[in-house]
Parts: C-alpha cells; structure tokens; sequence
C-alpha cells in the first residue's frame, strides 16, 4: 500500500515517535506489517498517531537486558511506519496496516502522561532507507532465491514461485525478512543489517543454520 506522503530526507520525519514494543514483529523500510490493536494504551497511541502524522515507531524488546522499572528494556533500532490502512472492528479494537518508512534509533525515551512509551529518535544514520531500491543490484538473489527453496521444501511449504520471481530484490530480501521464522536477536540482526545485499547475505546465513541446527536434532532436514 503506497503512501500519499514522500519523506525524502530525515528532516522531514518527526523528533518523537510513540513506539509499538512487539517481540518478533519486523518492520522495513517499504515492508507491510498488518496489526490488530487492542489494548486500551496502544488504542490511544494510534488515536494520538491519527490525530498528528500517522507515524508509529516499530520496535522490539531485548530479552537480554530484562526490564527497566517494571518496563521491558527497548533495543535501541526500530522502525517508523505510516498507518496506510486503518478500519474498526466495532468490538473496540482497530485494524491497520503499516507500511514502513525508516529505521530510527533510540535518543531518549520520554516521560509524561501518555498511556504508550515515546522517544526522541535519530533518524539520519538511516537516511539511505529513504530512497527506494537502493542496492538492488548488490543482493545475491540466486543464493536468496535457493535458501528460500531448500527451508520450503525442508518444511513442506507451498511457496508461489511466480510471485517471487517477479518481485524486485528490496522487495523479496525485506518480504522474507519479515516472514521468516526466526527468534527476537536474529530479527533485531536483519533489522540493523547496514544495506540490502547484507540482510540478504544475513538471511541466507541465519536459514542455513537453522536447516542445519534441524538436521543434526533430528528434525526436518535439508534437500
């Protein structure tokens, strides 16, 4: 779903964000994310998003650094993403969908009265997200393209081969980045990869271990 807003450099992005703490939920620049809002803090956040600049930050938990007065303690990289899609159920909840923007980091979490964390946030390490397919050219699509057919087959996973041979290599690398069924760290990993051909090199490594790491506990094993 495409935006009606062009950021086009940092400074066309806003200094705080509210932030989404979801452990596994991976958002990229120009990634969809569908979310179902449901609990009355984050109810407010996105009533507060809609009232302003539809910007919400994405961002995961670190499970390695446990909580912070009573609060799961934040990675410090996370993901702005615009509300594109938006309808309510009439049960109280909310149905979005986010459609990534750039990657921020973490300035300084801010106090205050709201029922949802925000943040002064950073965008310009990750000015270049900003431009679309930056790098394409750089991805290492065969290696991608056969780490994706040996996890599909090692996992009995119909995959439409149609689709992914048509899609651009932004698109196929952040697409399965997200999808992928990997843990929190492994996530934060492709999260922060610094461009396009090292998340896809990274997300070629992490399917490897993980078919290998099955193969040798006697799960489904690599074709």
């Amino acid at each position: 779903m495409a935006s009606n807003i062009a950021y086009m450099n940092p400074a066309d992005l806003p200094e705080v964000l509210p932030l989404f703490p979801l452990p596994g939920a991976l958002l990229l620049p120009r990634g969809l994310i569908p979310l179902n809002i449901f609990e009355p803090r984050y109810i407010a956040m996105l009533d507060e998003a809609l009232r302003t600049d539809r910007l919400i930050g994405m961002i995961q938990p670190d499970p390695a650094r446990g909580e912070d007065v009573g609060l799961p303690t934040l990675y410090t990289v996370g993901c702005a993403g615009r509300i594109t899609q938006f309808s309510e159920t009439g049960d109280g909840r909310y149905l979005i969908q986010l459609t990534g923007v750039c990657r921020f980091r973490i300035k300084e979490e801010l106090g205050g009265d709201a029922p949802f964390r925000r943040a002064k946030v950073d965008f310009s390490p990750f000015a270049a997200d900003l431009t679309a397919s930056l790098g394409e050219d750089t991805v290492d699509r065969a290696g991608i393209l056969q780490a994706l057919k040996d996890f599909s087959e090692a996992h009995g996973i119909g995959i439409d081969w149609e689709n992914v041979n048509e899609a651009a290599n932004e698109a196929l690398v952040n697409a399965l980045s997200m999808m992928a069924p990997f843990g929190v760290p492994e996530k934060q990993a492709l999260l922060e990869a610094p461009d396009l051909a090292a998340r896809g090199a990274m997300l070629v490594a992490l399917t490897e271990i993980e078919l290998a790491r099955e193969h040798h506990d006697g799960g489904a094993k690599m074709q």
